[in-house]
């Protein structure tokens, strides 16, 4: 069994915060990422749109696609609509033999609102989640016919964001769904990462691993402030980052035990003035190589 290394641009290339990236270009981070060692790449807002001219550009600079965020509005939309809405992504992400379509239900979600605390996530009952898990199992299971998994993203300042929700939307959905397990998001929603990984790590099929600054958290709690908020304050880190609190020793050594074999993803967005991207994302490679050579990982390069 073997893992793959990739990374998000968010830390070159913030769609919910430009402002913050403005000085970096995509073509630039594409570089970075290849010249650290990165086997691939979640597709960004600026990469190519069509699937010939993404495919070239991927080539271009040696990465494969690992992955790329879909916002999702089935709570709203029809199973109908939503194949609609989604479809062009889910075929072009088969054509490039992309690992999954990164899910996350966004028709409620406050993520993206800087002015709106995180504590007014949406949250809903039990019941609710389950339904919605049984609708979703059908888009997944369409998804998965035209050639890609679906893997759901739990979030901050969204309707699935901690521990609870995530039992709920696993509970009610089967196995053609995908988990898409984030590190950094589950500790933000006061969850233990390493419990979520123990109890649902047989439907994981993406990973994320962002670290947290927990001085910074706290903030967050203590001044009730939005989840843009915190990570333009710095709530997120790359793993290695001596001011991070999460294991993921620990975690490399779960993932290790379940046999994972799909890609570990570094994702965290920060200030670049104050967080080096390139510094940054290479202190993630780094570190994530080591631990997972001490886990018995083995790395495809």
């Amino acid at each position: 069994m073997a893992v793959r290394l990739g990374i998000s641009l968010v830390a070159w290339q913030n769609d919910d915060l430009p402002d913050l990236t403005a000085g970096f270009t995509t073509e630039g981070a594409m570089k970075d990422a290849a010249r650290i060692g990165y086997a691939g790449v979640e597709r960004g807002r600026r990469m190519p749109a069509d699937t010939d001219g993404l495919r070239t550009y991927l080539d271009r600079f040696g990465v494969a696609l690992c992955g790329g965020w879909c916002s999702g509005n089935l709570l709203t939309a029809s199973l109908a609509e939503e194949k609609d809405a989604i479809r062009q992504q889910v075929e072009q992400f088969a054509a490039l033999e992309a690992p999954c379509v990164v899910y996350a239900e966004c028709s409620n979600s406050i993520q993206g609102a800087l002015n709106t605390p995180v504590s007014r996530r949406p949250k809903l009952g039990r019941d609710e989640v389950i339904a919605y898990a049984a609708k979703l199992s059908e888009l997944a299971k369409w998804s998965a016919d035209q050639g890609c998994a679906l893997a759901y993203h739990h979030h901050m300042g969204a309707m699935v964001q901690d521990a609870e929700d995530i039992d709920w939307l696993m509970e009610g959905s089967d196995d053609a769904l995908a988990l898409l397990y984030d590190t950094g998001h589950l500790h933000f929603a006061g969850a233990d990462p390493l419990a979520v990984l123990d109890k649902w790590g047989h439907r994981v099929g993406h990973v994320h691993f962002k670290d947290v600054r927990q001085p910074v958290l706290d903030w967050v709690h203590a001044e009730d402030r939005s989840f843009l908020d915190g990570v333009a304050a710095g709530v997120f880190s790359v793993p290695g980052d001596a001011q991070g609190c999460i294991d993921f020793q620990a975690v490399t050594d779960a993932l290790k035990a379940m046999d994972y074999n799909g890609w570990i993803v570094v994702e965290a967005e920060q200030d670049p003035a104050k967080a080096d991207p390139f510094a940054y994302s290479k202190l993630g490679y780094d570190h994530i190589t080591q631990i997972c050579h001490r886990s018995g990982l083995t790395i495809q390069r």
